[in-house]
């Protein structure tokens, strides 16, 4: 039971770490985000939910690059066209979840002034971020296999390797 723990207690070591790191790139996303968002509201004519959602692309630019290259540095790097791939197409759904919250709040609450939008804002971004860590760790950025099952992998094919055949010498 102790090997158990000691597993256990690392597994635990490891996603603290990975939450703290996706927390780190998420929280500098956030601050690109916001800033976005509310320079495009206040510098444009530009309505509040398309502001919005420009500003969640440059977000998802900016967070590609802080999970490939920070976050998730150590993951498998071999299918960069289907990591891209899914990294976009749950960067969009969390689009649709974040840009949803504040799209309800403004046309169906009629909540539009300044802070309203961006506490919506920032609401949306708390529940999509949710999903978002959820489906980057589990589809985009896999793991590599862990050493103890190469290890496992290496002992089975050792354990099925052939004995030698001796010649009638004994050599």
């Amino acid at each position: 039971m102790s090997e158990r723990g000691g597993r256990l207690r690392g597994q635990l070591h490891q996603l603290v770490r990975e939450v703290a790191k996706f927390g780190a790139v998420g929280g500098a996303g956030l601050l690109v985000n916001l800033a976005v968002f509310n320079l495009v509201r206040h510098l444009t004519e530009i309505p509040v939910v398309r502001a919005s959602i420009l500003a969640t692309i440059v977000a998802i630019a900016f967070n590609y690059v802080g999970f490939r290259y920070f976050t998730y540095r150590d993951r498998d790097k071999s299918g960069r066209t289907r990591e891209l791939t899914l990294f976009l197409l749950f960067s969009a759904v969390g689009l649709v979840i974040e840009n949803g919250v504040l799209y309800a709040a403004t046309y169906g609450f009629g909540w539009d002034t300044p802070l309203q939008s961006n506490i919506f804002k920032f609401l949306g971004i708390g529940v999509a971020t949710l999903f978002r860590f959820w489906s980057y760790r589990t589809w985009v950025f896999r793991a590599l296999p862990g050493r103890d099952a190469a290890h496992k992998a290496a002992s089975v094919l050792e354990q099925r390797r052939p004995e030698p055949v001796r010649d009638r010498v004994g050599r």
